[in-house]
């Protein structure tokens, strides 16, 4: 079971250990939760600045966010319908910034790699159609990471 990560770093600052880290949750993840061989994700490290303008044009708020995820596998109105044995699948993009995952793992005073892990899981659960619009969508989702993060052994240090 191997999901193809394609990683892009415009910041320049994540090193290999960190892109191991990731690559291994998004392992043990896609294992959990039964994603197809063969599957494909880009993961994309950038900074403010370039989240900020992702942001306010997908989603209309201007301002720095720490993840964005662009799932291919939604269907939405007037789209093709996902056809599951046309290999290999491409789940999506997750974008992270850097800067606010640092600040992030400052604030809430564990790792860098810890946020990282974090943060990458947190978007590819949304390629896979995880989400936090109310209540009962953030408890499950936000179970589930913590659930994922925890048995991978990542938990906040």
């Amino acid at each position: 079971m191997m999901i193809q990560i394609d990683f892009q770093d415009e910041t320049e600052s994540i090193d290999e250990a960190f892109e191991d880290l990731i690559n291994r949750i998004i392992q043990f993840a896609g294992e959990k939760e039964n994603i197809p061989d063969d599957s494909e994700v880009s993961i994309s490290f950038v900074d403010d600045t370039k989240i900020q303008e992702l942001n306010k044009e997908y989603r209309g708020k201007n301002q720095p966010t720490d993840v964005i995820s662009f799932a291919m596998q939604e269907q939405g109105e007037g789209e093709m319908e996902i056809v599951e044995d046309e290999l290999p699948l491409m789940l999506g993009d997750i974008v992270i910034s850097v800067d606010k995952a640092k600040q992030q793992a400052e604030e809430y005073k564990h790792s860098l790699e810890r946020e990282l892990g974090f943060l990458s899981l947190h978007g590819f659960l949304h390629l896979l159609g995880y989400d936090h619009m109310d209540a009962d969508e953030e408890k499950k989702m936000f179970g589930r990471q913590e659930e994922i993060l925890n048995e991978f052994g990542l938990k906040r240090s």
